[in-house]
Order: C-alpha cells, then sequence, then structure tokens
C-alpha cells in the first residue's frame, strides 16, 4: 500500500509544539492542506503563518483533554465544506506521579490521551469509508508496551491506543483505509519528562523531525505498528524475550529509585 500525500487534507492534533508541529512541517511539504489544533492558538497561528506559502492552513484552537474542546473541534470541522483524509492524533501529555495522586490531572490525561482520539476517529471514518480511502496516525509510545510504575496512567493509556489501533486495521482491511500506531522512545519535546532525559545519553533521544520521517514513511507503506530508531526496536525485541515478571519489578524498582 502507498500514498501520496499531495491533495490530502490532514488534521493535525497537538499541532502547536514536538512532533505534531513536525508532523505538520513533514505533511505540508509533502502537499498536504492543514487543519490544526492545540490550546496555544498564538503558536497554531505562527506555525499556519509559516506554512501558508505551501498549502492552505486552516487552525482551530481547542483544549482536546475537555469534552467541551473535542466538541468544539469536532463542531468546527462539520462547518467546513471538505472532509479529512488523514487524521493524525498527537495531542497528548506524559506525566510522572503515584496512581493515588492528583486524581484530576490523571483523568484529563486519559481523556485527551484515550476519548479524544477515539471520538475524532469516530468523526473522520465515515467520509473516509465513503470516499474509499483515508489514513489515520495515532501517536503513542514504546511506554505502551509495558507498565510503567509512576506513569501507570499514561503507559496504560498508550498501551490502549496500540491495541485499538491494532484492531481497526483489521476491521478496515479492504475499504482503503490504514491505520497506523507510531511508537517512538524518548522524543526532545516540551511534554518529555527531564528526568528521563536526564538520566539516558544523547544516542537514546530522537528528534521530532527523525519520528516526524518515519511516521510519514510508516503511513506510506500501510504499516500497523512504527517504531522509530533501531536502538528502540532492539529494546522491544528484547523486551518481549525477558519474562513479564521481571520487566514489572525492575519496573517498580526504578520508580522507587527515583521517588
Amino acid at each position: 500500500m502507498s500514498l501520496s500525500f499531495k491533495q490530502n487534507r490532514a488534521l493535525v492534533t497537538g499541532a502547536s509544539s514536538g512532533i505534531g508541529e513536525a508532523l505538520a512541517i513533514a505533511l505540508a511539504d509533502q502537499g498536504s492542506d492543514l487543519v490544526l489544533t492545540a490550546r496555544r492558538a498564538d503558536r497554531l497561528q505562527a506555525l499556519a503563518e509559516r506554512l501558508s506559502a505551501k498549502v492552505t492552513v486552516s487552525v482551530i484552537p481547542a483544549d482536546l483533554s475537555t469534552e467541551t474542546g473535542v466538541s468544539h473541534l469536532i463542531e468546527r470541522l462539520e462547518a467546513q465544506a471538505s472532509s479529512i483524509d488523514i487524521l493524525v492524533n498527537c495531542a497528548g501529555v506524559a506525566a510522572t506521579g503515584w496512581f493515588v495522586e492528583d486524581v484530576a490531572r490523571q483523568q484529563a490525561l486519559m481523556y485527551l490521551n484515550m476519548t479524544a482520539p477515539v471520538r475524532l476517529m469516530h468523526h473522520c471514518l465515515p467520509a473516509m469509508k465513503a470516499k474509499g480511502s483515508g489514513r489515520i496516525l495515532n501517536v503513542c509510545s514504546i511506554a505502551g508496551f509495558q507498565p510503567v510504575p509512576r506513569m501507570a496512567q499514561y503507559a496504560a493509556t498508550k498501551a490502549y491506543l496500540i491495541s485499538l489501533t491494532e484492531a481497526l486495521s483489521e476491521e478496515l482491511k479492504g475499504t482503503g483505509i490504514s491505520v497506523t500506531a507510531l511508537c517512538p522512545g524518548v522524543t526532545q519535546t516540551e511534554s518529555v519528562v527531564p528526568e528521563i532525559v536526564e538520566a539516558l545519553p544523547d544516542f537514546f533521544i530522537d528528534t521530532p523531525e527523525a519520528v516526524a520521517r518515519h511516521a510519514l514513511s510508516a503511513m506510506a507503506r500501510g504499516e500497523v505498528v512504527c517504531i522509530p530508531g533501531q536502538l528502540n526496536q532492539a529494546a522491544m525485541t528484547l523486551g518481549r524475550l525477558q519474562p513479564r515478571r521481571l520487566i514489572r519489578s525492575l519496573g517498580g524498582l526504578a520508580a522507587r529509585l527515583s521517588s
């Protein structure tokens, strides 16, 4: 399966910084018109001005960690004449802390990382099926492949999104629609937990631009799960060979030592 990104209309959530911004730029470079959304309207507008010489760009500021924000985005999309050809669910947040602490923050994290992507897929898929084509990119994380104590909710939301992506890829076979889970490792973005970056050597940390290149290549090939970088792929392979109990115990030890 291959995909030309030209003359497509892409919705990119979380487009104001990091991987989302890099994906928006990469799609514009390939000729896709853009709908950009995130909380920070000033950053979205600045990015739109940068890219508007290449493609048509519209901006819809919205806080996707709330039902109100997601509903506002969907209402604005419904008011526009053109449907979405490429959905990039990149808005998300990572947070550290014990599970019993700051319940309100964890609930917002769950809405942003799980419910918002689901609602946007429900919105975009009917038009994609009617056209017989479409692409969905769900930005997940390698954290979704194992339990991560002190980031329990975050890792669990990414595990949910990976599993959902894999299931949908089977449900949508033969429709012309592909669904890809992008699972980067530690990436140098504003949302990355500083303690993690400080604990790792530079060669373990990816740039948003490199991750975006991997993502577009994976979408073009119709890959279901994309893990950018040979080190991340090797780490995932090694992790699958270890007993689940050992992975869980090592994660717990690391969490206790870092607290």
